[in-house]
C-alpha cells in the first residue's frame, strides 16, 4: 500500500516508512541489548531483571495504552512489529514480551475499569511491574474454558479464588497476573470471570518453576490459588462475562505470536546463509552446492509468505473491539496466521539446522536454540489441531 499496511489505496504490501522505522528500531535495540544475553538465558533459564524496564524506557511497553496511563497511544500492528524485531535476536525475550504486553497489559487496557487502569497500567508500561496471563490449567488446555477448574466465589465483599494454573509464561517473575476463573461453574464457559491478581495477595503462590526444552530464558511456572483473596474492584469486566475477554485476547495472542515465528524464521535464514558462505567442503563453500541453494531458496519463500500473511492479519486485528473476538473473520484469520507461520517456521529452522550439519546439532549454537524453541509455537496459543478446528468451524458456520 502507498501508506503501508493498514492504509488506503492498496498498491503493495510494503511497510510504510514509519512502520519500517519501528521494526528497524526494535531490531537494533534487540541486537544490542538482548542478543548478548541469549546464551546465559538459555543455559541457566535466567530472566534478566533489567529487560522490562529497558523495554519501557524505549517506549516498547504499553504500545496500545493511552498516554494518560503511561502508554504510547499506538496500535496493535506496532506492537506486532516490535515483537518481530525482538524475536530475531532473542526469542525468549519476545515470548515474555508478548505475555506481558499483549496477554496482560493490553487486556487490562481494553477491558479494565478506569480505576484498574490507573492502578496497574503505569507500572506495566514503565516495566517496573511484570505481567502474565493465567488461563491454562493441568486439566484445561485446549478446552481452556469448558474444563476450567479454578473457581472464584464472592465472600465478605471479596472474591476467593481456588485452583491451579499451569505453563504460565512469566509466572516466576510476574507481579500482576490476569487470571480467569469460574464464578458460576454450572454455566460452563459462560460462567467465567476475569481478575487482576497481585503476587502479594494472600493465598497466591508460585508452586514451581518449570524446566523447558526451548524458550528457556522465558521463565514458566505453575501457579496456585489457595483461598486467594482478590478485591471486588479487581474483577475485569462484568461477572460471568469473561468469555469475551478470553476469546478476544486469544485472537490477538495468535496474531502476535505469529510474529515471533516470523522473526525467528528470518534469523534462521540469515544464519543459514552466513554459514553456507563460510563453511567449506570439497574445496569450496557449501553455498555453491545446488542442494544447499535449494534449501535456502525454499526457506526464503517460506519467510516471505509468512511475513505477508502475518502482516495482513496483524493489520486487521487493529480493528478488534473490546469484548470482540472468538468468532468471525478475525477469529479465523488469527488461527490461520499462527497455524501457517508456526509450521513454516518449524520447517525453516529445521532446514537451517540441516545446512549447519553437525554444528547445528550442538546445544550451545544459536540455530540449535531456535530449533528447540520452534516446536512450542505449534502448541502454545492453541495447538495446531485446535487452530484447524477454529478455521473449519468458521468456514462451515
Amino acid at each position: 500500500m502507498d501508506g503501508g499496511i493498514g492504509g488506503g489505496g492498496a498498491t503493495s504490501f510494503a511497510l510504510s516508512a514509519d512502520q519500517q522505522a519501528i521494526l528497524d528500531a526494535a531490531d537494533i535495540f534487540a541486537r544490542e541489548q538482548f542478543w548478548p544475553l541469549q546464551q546465559k538465558m538459555d543455559d541457566e533459564e535466567w530472566w534478566p531483571p533489567e529487560a522490562m524496564p529497558a523495554l519501557g524506557a524505549i517506549g516498547f511497553l504499553g504500545v496500545t495504552v493511552p498516554a494518560r496511563f503511561g502508554g504510547a497511544d499506538g496500535d496493535f500492528f506496532t506492537s506486532a512489529l516490535i515483537t518481530q524485531g525482538l524475536a530475531r535476536w532473542n526469542p525468549s525475550l519476545a515470548l515474555s514480551y508478548v505475555a506481558h504486553e499483549n496477554l496482560c497489559l493490553n487486556n487490562i487496557a481494553r477491558n479494565g475499569s478506569e480505576t484498574l487502569k490507573a492502578q496497574y497500567l503505569p507500572g506495566l508500561c514503565d516495566g517496573s511491574l511484570i505481567g502474565a496471563l493465567g488461563l491454562t490449567e493441568p486439566g484445561a488446555g485446549s478446552d481452556a474454558l469448558g474444563s476450567m477448574a479454578t473457581t472464584a466465589r464472592l465472600e465478605n465483599g471479596r472474591y476467593v479464588l481456588n485452583g491451579r494454573k499451569l505453563f504460565i509464561t512469566n509466572g516466576p517473575v510476574a507481579d500482576v497476573i490476569l487470571v480467569h476463573a469460574k464464578t458460576d461453574p454450572a454455566r460452563g464457559a459462560k460462567g467465567v470471570s476475569s481478575f487482576v491478581v497481585e503476587k502479594g495477595f494472600k493465598g497466591f503462590a508460585v508452586a514451581q518453576k518449570l524446566k523447558k526444552m526451548g524458550f528457556r530464558g522465558s521463565t514458566t511456572a505453575e501457579l496456585v490459588f489457595d483461598d486467594c483473596e482478590v478485591p471486588v474492584e479487581n474483577r475485569l469486566g462484568a461477572e460471568n462475562e469473561g468469555v469475551g475477554i478470553v476469546m478476544g485476547g486469544l485472537d490477538l495472542e495468535r496474531a502476535i505470536v505469529a510474529m515471533i515465528n516470523v522473526g525467528m524464521a528470518e534469523r534462521a535464514l540469515d544464519l543459514a546463509i552466513d554459514y553456507a558462505k563460510l563453511r567449506r567442503q570439497f574445496g569450496r563453500p557449501i553455498g555453491e552446492f545446488q542442494m544447499v541453494q535449494a534449501k535456502l531458496a525454499e526457506m526464503y519463500v517460506g519467510v516471505q509468505t509468512m511475513k505477508a500473511f502475518c502482516y495482513q492479519v496483524a493489520a486487521q486485528a487493529n480493528a478488534l473491539e473490546a469484548g470482540g473476538g472468538g468468532r468471525g473473520e478475525i477469529h479465523k484469520l488469527a488461527a490461520a496466521a499462527i497455524l501457517f507461520s508456526a509450521e513454516a517456521c518449524t520447517r525453516v529452522v529445521s532446514d537451517a539446522v540441516q545446512v549447519h550439519g553437525g554444528a547445528g546439532y550442538m546445544w550451545e549454537t544459536e540455530v540449535n536454540r531456535l530449533y528447540r524453541a520452534s516446536k512450542l509455537l505449534e502448541i502454545g496459543a492453541g495447538t495446531t489441531e485446535v487452530r484447524k478446528m477454529i478455521i473449519a468451524g468458521e468456514l462451515l458456520r
